[in-house]
């Protein structure tokens, strides 16, 4: 019997990464999911038959036993999905050291150290990397540079991954999402909308207003994409960022006010 691929996907309880490991479980894969919480993991684990397991993930010590625990149980790693991270808000003269140290730990430096631990079984195996970057990594937000810095970094840490590993036979690609229907977007949306006395459903089309798809995405178009990315389909994309955008960041913002499909009057 043929063994079936392994892949660990970080952040998996919630959001994309749970969404990932509901798309890998369909494509064949034996996944292992991890996070802060138990019991999101846990509802995700009984929906799809992943493996939970509660880590940090800037924790280089429950890294290490992450990859120690998958190898132990299913005896190698064929993909690894970086899709946790953390945002906090705030331009960089009011941003504090805390803050920015906390997403420097979580958004980059545990994506570091889990490469690291992971990369002798991903280059016995060939595997796959993909990394849960943001359009923020593509374009500057207001007010979350650290966000934005960290997103940056990650997918040059993945292009370099890539360039080291690439004769080895790994591939490292990264995708950048843009609104995407996750439990934390819904929460910064409604907070965006009460302020302007919008609902949920009219936050979001206010906010997508000015991306060519005119919505956010769904968690498991974005998941789609991941599961590509790892599957012998993407077998020649190394080193790519894909935005996951409905064609956000093609727009020319200096153009948008000529664009006679667009009713600023609903401004």
């Amino acid at each position: 019997m043929t063994k079936r691929p392994v892949a660990i996907v970080t952040g998996g309880g919630t959001g994309i990464g749970a969404a990932t490991a509901k798309a890998l479980r369909s494509d064949g894969w034996d996944v292992v999911i991890c996070g802060r919480r138990l019991a999101p993991l846990q509802s995700v684990a009984d929906e799809t038959g992943a493996f939970a397991l509660v880590a940090d993930a800037s924790s280089e010590e429950n890294l290490a036993h992450l990859v120690n625990t998958t190898i132990g149980k299913f005896g190698g790693l064929n993909g690894l999905v970086l899709n946790a991270g953390i945002v906090r808000a705030g331009p960089v003269g009011a941003l504090s050291d805390g803050d920015w140290d906390d997403m420097v730990r979580t958004n980059l430096t545990g994506p570091f150290k889990l490469l690291r631990a992971a990369m002798p079984h991903l280059i016995n195996s060939r595997g796959a990397i993909v990394g849960v970057g943001s359009v923020a990594a593509l374009r500057a937000t207001g007010e979350i540079p650290g966000y934005n810095a960290t997103k940056a970094g990650l997918n040059m840490l993945l292009q370099s991954v890539a360039v080291d590993y690439g004769p080895q036979g790994v591939r490292a690609n990264t995708v950048c999402p843009g609104w995407v229907r996750t439990e934390m977007a819904n929460m910064e949306i409604q907070e965006y909308g009460a302020s302007l006395g919008l609902d949920r459903e009219q936050a979001y089309a206010r906010a997508t207003s000015f991306v060519p798809s005119r919505r956010p995405a769904t968690a498991s178009e974005v998941a789609d994409v991941i599961a590509w990315l790892l599957s012998p389909k993407a077998s020649y994309v190394n080193a790519a960022v894909i935005p996951v955008d409905g064609g956000m960041i093609a727009g020319d913002p200096g153009s948008i006010a000529l664009d006679p499909r667009i009713n600023f009057s609903s401004f």
